[in-house]
């Protein structure tokens, strides 16, 4: 008989921020996914990069500014380069975790290009912050290299880049391999690289895909039977900040639509989750998405915990 194959996605919660805090943060993260192994499910694991890619591109760049002969890294670079570290992380957390267990399977992070279509309108629309903050004339010079910058109010200037949909998962097959031989895969880190196919090449984008909409795609792709949506509360919330919110155990389809369209979810947090989960359910049969905190991960396979999508 075949074993129940779910993907997980972490949110930056289950990473820290900063390299000390990761290190620890996997320890944790990694009893969580070894608890799964051990009861016999294969595990996909995508990764948010937020934090990571900002300190990545800011310290690149303003090495570059700095050293003649050196140039800034383009977003595509800082993506692999967390994918690479923070894949590290996760690879020897997690090793550790199954070996203390008597579980000898191997780890390994597959370094993801993730296409985007070059007409995406997101690319017109820019809402991903990165990097540190910046004067007006350092702001003013990033703008005259076409890039997009954003003033917050009292703080400075940001970066802002566009957040395309991932059409397809170029190393998907070798994902495939590995999850067909019982492996623990890490995968789509950050939500991928992102490129555009130029005749025989991939050319890095200077954008960032979101990390849930990618994670929806590789479980479709793994023709999984769970998405798990692993971020920093315990359950979807209507109304979520007001006196009348309500946290929801369970959707359908339908009602996930319903609640979207009348504007519960918010655009850049939790809406994209949603949008993954009805994305996955709707296009396989059997499946189910949840969406909880990495605390009730194991209780809400039952449903005892977080918000199920079927």
């Amino acid at each position: 008989m075949a074993k129940k194959r779910i993907v997980m996605a972490l949110g930056h919660n289950a990473l820290g921020t900063n390299l000390p805090e990761q290190k620890a943060a996997v320890e944790k993260t990694s009893k969580v996914i070894a608890d799964f192994i051990q009861e016999g499910w294969q595990v996909a694991i995508v990764h948010s990069n937020a934090p990571q890619v900002g300190m990545i591109h800011t310290a690149m760049n303003e090495f570059g500014k700095q050293h003649d002969g050196y140039s800034m890294a383009p977003m595509s670079v800082c993506s692999a380069m967390s994918q690479g570290y923070i894949g590290y992380d996760l690879q020897n957390g997690l090793r550790a975790e199954l070996v203390k267990r008597g579980i000898y399977k191997p780890v390994c992070t597959i370094l993801t290009q993730v296409t985007v279509d070059t007409y995406d309108e997101a690319f017109y629309t820019p809402v991903k912050r990165i990097g540190r903050y910046m004067t007006a004339e350092e702001a003013a010079e990033e703008e005259a290299k076409g890039n997009y910058v954003v003033e917050e109010p009292g703080k400075g200037f940001r970066r802002i880049v566009a957040s395309p949909k991932p059409v397809a998962i170029v190393e998907i097959d070798s994902i495939k391999a590995l999850m067909d031989a019982d492996q623990l895969v890490i995968a789509c880190g950050g939500g991928g690289i992102p490129v555009m196919e130029q005749g025989y090449y991939l050319k890095g984008a200077s954008a960032i895909v979101e990390k849930d909409l990618s994670s929806g795609l590789l479980a479709k792709e793994l023709d999984a039977d769970v998405l798990m949506i692993l971020t920093s509360v315990d359950n979807v919330t209507l109304n979520y900040g007001t006196p009348e919110q309500k946290p929801i155990s369970h959707m359908t389809v339908e009602e996930a639509k319903e609640f979207s369209n009348k504007g519960h979810f918010e655009f850049a947090s939790m809406l994209p989750k949603i949008t993954a989960s009805v994305d996955f359910v709707e296009n396989g049969k059997g499946r189910k998405a949840i969406i909880t905190s990495l605390a009730k991960a194991k209780e809400s396979i039952s449903g005892k915990a977080g918000t199920t999508i079927e």
